[in-house]
């Protein structure tokens, strides 16, 4: 029996694959590879598709953080209240553009950062907040604006992991001062390598995205400011105009498929299922389960052809780059309970039922032995 993979690009919805290497021929005859045509619609129908005002391609997510931050004038001597639960990107992100990274301990039923925990967190020196839709669910934004606004700070978000998401028919990454989106193969809207964008609806923010990601310049050998080299690849722009189309399918797929497992593992050992909070929606980018019994399981998994993954085994204030932050173990108890027993199951478009029904039968197995 064929193993079951943690994730696999697959032909979803059929014909996708082909669309997407026309599109990549057709941009390749046009014959212009940097800030061209595809990257300019790209931009134009992502905005649209968020009702945003603008969005700014760039090279990766990392980078839209980046420069959203220093968009939103964070630099150093600056905190910058984020949650610990999250990749190491958001850490780093704030680091590069010299501010202080302050962590804050996610909620302990949907995983994401609230403005409860945030706001204990604020201090004089807080110029933003960066909030993770983590796993791809929102998180629960009005408190969040609010508490911003309040403080009279900064509210940026980390939609990586949530395109397509919506918190009160509103957009994952129209809700903030500004956004940061990855379309890393992996992601919901994924491109075919390292691409990003920043999204706003000032204007401001969006000048100085479109100038910072081109070496600083308005227009060629016209420096305003210094800049970097972080600009969205035509190609990866036309395959993601090609997978936008789409967006809105493959993430029922995804809901769809975490329905099933919702269904099928309730009760199951001391399974505790993905939790979504009022009017957040979630898209699935990955579907996270807890189990004291993590290790083992991920194992017994292993051993029957299923894959599996962890998001994360060691949380960000325990990480040997950050010693410097000053944190040690029990500083942070629900994201380190988190490390210790989250397990991620296989969930993308095209997993077929008999591949998902064999992951559910596994893991009963395992908690029926």
């Amino acid at each position: 029996m064929q193993p079951v993979p943690y994730f696999q690009f697959r032909d979803f919805p059929a014909g996708l694959e082909a669309q997407v290497q026309q599109a990549l021929l057709d941009t390749v005859a046009g014959r212009q590879y940097v800030l061209g045509p595809q990257v300019e619609a790209f931009e134009r129908e992502f905005a649209a598709y968020l009702s945003a005002g603008a969005a700014v391609g760039v090279g990766n997510g990392y980078d839209a953080l980046v420069i959203a931050l220093k968009a939103l004038g964070v630099g150093a001597g600056d905190e910058v209240v984020l949650p610990v639960h999250t990749f190491i990107a958001t850490v780093n992100a704030v680091l590069q553009v010299g501010a202080t990274p302050i962590l804050a301990e996610p909620d302990k039923y949907t995983y994401n950062l609230t403005a409860e925990t945030a706001a204990r967190h604020i201090t004089p020196k807080t110029k933003a907040i960066l909030a993770v839709h983590l796993y791809g669910q929102v998180c629960q934004m009005e408190e969040l604006q609010r508490l911003a606004q309040s403080q009279r700070i900064k509210l940026l978000e980390d939609a990586a992991q949530a395109h397509g998401a919506t918190y009160k028919n509103k957009y994952a990454g129209s809700m903030g001062d500004a956004a940061a989106f990855s379309f890393y193969p992996t992601k919901n809207l994924g491109a075919l390598g390292d691409a990003g964008a920043v999204v706003t609806f000032d204007e401001t923010l969006e000048a100085f995205a479109r100038k910072y990601r081109n070496y600083g310049e308005s227009q060629k050998y016209n420096s305003e400011q210094v800049g970097i080299n972080s600009r969205l690849d035509e190609l990866q722009a036309a395959a993601l105009r090609a997978k936008l189309q789409h967006l809105e399918a493959m993430n029922r797929e995804r809901q769809r498929l975490a329905q099933v497992y919702l269904q099928e593992l309730q009760n199951t050992g001391d399974l505790i299922l993905p939790q979504t909070a009022p009017h957040c929606g979630h898209v699935y980018h990955i579907f996270n389960i807890l189990t004291k019994y993590r290790n083992e399981l991920q194992a017994y998994l292993q051993e029957q052809g299923v894959g599996t993954a962890i998001h994360y085994p060691v949380p960000a204030h325990l990480q040997p780059a950050y010693t410097f932050l000053g944190h040690r173990a029990g500083d942070f108890p629900v994201a380190e309970e988190l490390a210790r027993t989250s397990l991620s199951l296989p969930l993308f478009p095209g997993l077929t039922e008999v591949e998902q029904q064999r992951v559910v039968e596994k893991v009963k197995a395992f908690f029926g032995r």
